[in-house]
């Protein structure tokens, strides 16, 4: 099954992306961890006919989003280290996807689809959907958003309001 870039979704994403600075390319991929994508230096590669989930671009976005602007530019080369990302990473991936999906205005299951997210996917949804962020005290040090409290001190929205969608 190919995805086909011109669906609305996909159309959104891409665009918002542009928006934020990600580069996007389409490009012939051999296997990859998650079909159809795969992350270069400070862009995602996106093979459109491998695609299974056009929500794991969101989530592959996220990973370049939440990193430094050191190892964005060496993401998906042998520069980058074997233990990238690190555990506090991924988590703020996943809360970014979150963050980003409610700004597109897509189905939280969009992203957080049956298949990913070790079968956990049910169980992350019940915890967004009752506002538990695991892992949003990264995402407001790396000062992408604001938790609750802070956000009220400072009179902002909090958390999935993003303040900037790419780390410094």
């Amino acid at each position: 099954m190919s995805i086909k870039k011109n669906s609305l979704e996909v159309t959104k994403i891409l665009s918002f992306l542009n928006e934020i600075g990600i580069t996007v390319i389409e490009k012939e991929l051999d296997e990859t961890f998650l079909p159809g994508l795969s992350l270069g230096s400070n862009c995602i590669y996106i093979d459109y006919e491998k695609l299974l989930h056009p929500g794991d671009i969101l989530h592959e976005a996220g990973h370049l989003a939440v990193t430094t602007p050191l190892e964005r530019n060496i993401a998906g080369t042998s520069e980058m280290l074997a233990s990238w990302p690190s555990e506090a990473e991924e988590m703020a991936t996943i809360l970014w996807s979150f963050a980003a999906v409610k700004h597109l205005q897509l189905e939280t299951e969009f992203v957080f689809h049956s298949e990913g997210y070790k079968n956990e996917s049910e169980w992350l949804i019940s915890n967004f959907d009752n506002e538990v962020y695991i892992g949003l005290p990264f995402l407001e040090w790396t000062g992408l958003t604001l938790g609750k409290e802070r956000a009220l001190k400072e009179n902002k929205d909090a958390f999935p309001t993003m303040l900037k969608w790419v780390r410094d």
